[in-house]
């Protein structure tokens, strides 16, 4: 045979393989060619790939703004979803729009009263991550707990359901997920308490709750109500009952409608220190677990945990793709994700074992993943029994955090946000009162380490567990990504730009600056018989507070204007100018700077929860203002009347049960931060 014909053979076996890759796609595929992006991911494969290929590397440079749309200030970190020639955008306390899809022209708001609601800090200091579509109705889950579902063309609710109580801490900040006539909806809270985490499925049409599936067990002394119980209880070990829990899964769902299988990520436990948690040792499932469910039923059929015995916050509720690769030469169904803590699975996603791990970040918790699928830890991550304080890469923000990855079914390629950010973990302190203690750790969240606070988009081959390429990004807080049938990946980045990039080789082939920075994640869609991309601007979220030190650099402002854009090519649409304004401290000069005095405010910001929504050291990250620049905190009457009595509670700021002598420390500490802000 010549080199001719084997090459030819070679050539046309990968075509057969592609065509039958391409057929055995899970039936959502098939949803997404219609132009609409009504999910999260688009569809239950959770690809974040558009079908799309009107815009292409052959006429990028031709992408223009098409229309954009004004958002308030606030969390603006959302993925919008299209269908009937409408965008439905949620922005701030879980406020949605209708916006017209090919002029951004409002067509019905609807404000569930988040703000007026809420009870607790906890259901207004995370921004709602997005929402969904389906058969004419759009959903919501606001952050205080109701999930409701909306008319697609009048935003009159048609039904509304309580998924937890105002007084419980529980908050729900990721987007629900629709699949074959099923609203899936999880919860947060799992970081302050020992609830037990669970996810709800709801009947689209009507609002019935169809199933819960728990994800840590119930009271041991009753009988198990269920197969799941009797795979979790025996990991669950001495006495851990109301001591023990969490496992709140808050964003990841992915769906195969072929397999009729939910595929849930699970979050950490609480505390984070096992011996508090589950004194008996065990892997105390299913906290850092992928689980796989019938999607009718919610009954259990398998699971895979990343993390066993987790005790750093490593989660696995990162997003979860589905695809079929070719894996040993046959066509698989798999799972594939980038958790926390540094490396990226492959899981069959019919059976849940394990195919492959390998490391996607600097990562210090284990050396490598077994032949098993389990971690080869490093000791010094059970940190109870060494005193000293370990560097733990990825810290408790992780390597890949909820902003989504993308995958190209035309290159094999799987594109993830990457952060490189390290923190210190040890045993509790003795004495120690504060949050930390209750979590039976000491985090240095962002300490200064050599390396840290970098950010990645790599571009990853599933198959080989290989890069195929890199870009270092600016700052630490990595955008959502999109790919499409373009051959193009799109990016936001903390700098303020929207980036494009060639899927095969990661060229950088177009950009287009914004005013404020681009946390989420852009969509494509058609409407009218044109393709559209859309993205919303503004920092916010997790990035927009505990990240705040590795984007100092950069202009994240609460103040900045935040924008819905949208493009399309030959679009003619022009964002006003915009002059920064300058950042001016309050005059304080009565402060007197006392290092003793200055430590504890650190401590009582830090512990009290400031640092969410304002910021590491009080630098703000666009999730809140900056306070080192607010007049409020040289004026104790009215820093105490808005953060303890609540008067900017309509503006988001919810009153916070600070102790006195700790809200005067608070305060001190900012005035500090502010006069070294000059």
């Amino acid at each position: 045979m010549t080199d001719r014909m084997l090459r030819t053979g070679a050539h046309a076996c990968t075509f057969v393989l592609v065509l039958l890759l391409a057929a055995c796609q899970p039936k959502d595929r098939q949803q997404s060619v219609s132009g609409d992006w009504p999910n999260f991911g688009n569809d239950g494969n959770e690809q974040h790939y558009s079908p799309l290929d009107e815009i292409n590397q052959t006429n990028i440079d031709k992408l223009k703004l098409a229309w954009h749309f004004d958002l308030e200030p606030g969390f603006s970190v959302s993925t919008p979803v299209a269908a009937e020639g409408k965008l439905f955008v949620t922005s701030g306390h879980s406020r949605i729009r209708a916006l017209n899809a090919t002029d951004g022209k409002l067509i019905w708001e609807f404000d569930p009263k988040v703000r007026e609601i809420a009870m607790s800090p906890l259901h207004m200091g995370w921004g709602n991550k997005g929402l969904s579509y389906w058969n004419h109705r759009v959903f919501i889950a606001t952050t205080d707990g109701r999930v409701i579902a909306l008319d697609a063309a009048s935003g009159k609710p048609a039904w509304e359901q309580r998924q937890f109580e105002l007084s419980e801490l529980r908050y729900n900040n990721g987007p629900p997920r629709v699949f074959d006539g099923k609203v899936i909806v999880g919860h947060g809270g799992a970081d302050v308490s020992s609830i037990r985490g669970y996810v709800t499925a709801y009947d689209a049409d009507t609002g019935k709750q169809l199933w819960r599936f728990y994800t840590v067990p119930d009271d041991p002394s009753k009988p198990a109500a269920n197969k799941a119980e009797e795979v979790m209880r025996p990991t669950w070990k001495g006495d851990w009952f109301g001591k023990g829990g969490g496992g709140t899964a808050w964003n990841a769902f992915s769906y195969d409608a072929d397999l009729d299988l939910l595929y849930i990520g699970v979050g950490n436990g609480f505390p984070y220190n096992q011996q508090m948690r589950s004194p008996g040792g065990g892997d105390n499932l299913f906290l850092a677990s992928i689980v796989a469910v019938k999607a009718d039923t919610g009954e259990y059929v398998w699971h895979y945990q990343v993390c066993p015995a987790e005790q750093w916050d490593c989660t696995a509720v990162q997003d979860m793709t589905l695809a079929t690769l070719p894996i040993d030469g046959k066509p698989r169904k798999v799972l594939m994700q980038a958790p926390k803590n540094g490396f990226f699975y492959v899981i069959d996603a019919v059976t849940g074992q394990f195919i492959s791990a390998e490391k996607i970040a600097k990562v210090t918790w284990a050396e490598k993943i077994d032949a098993n699928g389990r971690p080869i830890e490093n000791p010094r991550i059970r940190y109870q029994n060494h005193p000293e304080m370990f560097e733990l890469w990825p810290g408790p923000q992780g390597a890949h955090s909820w902003l989504p990855q993308a995958f190209s079914p035309k290159t094999g390629l799987v594109y993830i946000p990457v952060a490189d950010i390290g923190a210190m973990i040890g045993p509790p302190i003795p004495g120690d009162t504060s949050l930390l203690a209750a979590m039976g750790a000491t985090i240095i969240v962002d300490p200064e380490l050599p390396g840290s606070r970098r950010s990645f988009l790599r571009a990853w081959d599933p198959v080989t567990q290989k890069e195929a390429w890199s870009h270092e990004l600016p700052g630490d807080w990595p955008g959502g990504v999109l790919a499409t049938a373009g051959d193009l990946v799109l990016q936001g980045r903390i700098d303020g730009q929207l980036v494009a990039y060639e899927a095969k080789t990661g060229k950088q082939v177009w950009s287009f600056k914004t005013v404020a920075p681009v946390v989420a994640t852009p969509i494509s869609y058609r409407a009218n018989g044109k393709q559209y991309v859309t993205v919303l601007t503004g920092s916010g979220s997790q990035g927009g507070g505990i990240l705040a030190t590795g984007n100092a650099a950069y202009r994240t402002d609460y103040r900045l204007p935040r924008h819905v854009l949208t493009f399309a090519i030959d679009g003619t649409d022009v964002l006003p100018k915009y002059e920064m304004p300058p950042l001016v401290p309050p005059a304080d000069a009565d402060l007197k700077v006392d290092a003793n005095l200055t430590m504890q405010g650190a401590m009582a910001y830090a512990s009290s929860g400031c640092l969410v929504c304002h910021g590491m050291n009080a630098i703000g990250g666009g999730a809140a203002p900056d306070l080192r620049y607010s007049p409020m905190i040289v004026d104790a009457n009215a820093f105490k009347a808005v953060v303890k009595e609540g008067t900017l509670k309509l503006n988001g700021m919810p009153p916070a049960p600070i102790p006195d002598e700790y809200l005067e420390m608070i305060r001190y500490y900012l005035r500090v931060r502010a006069s070294q802000s000059k």
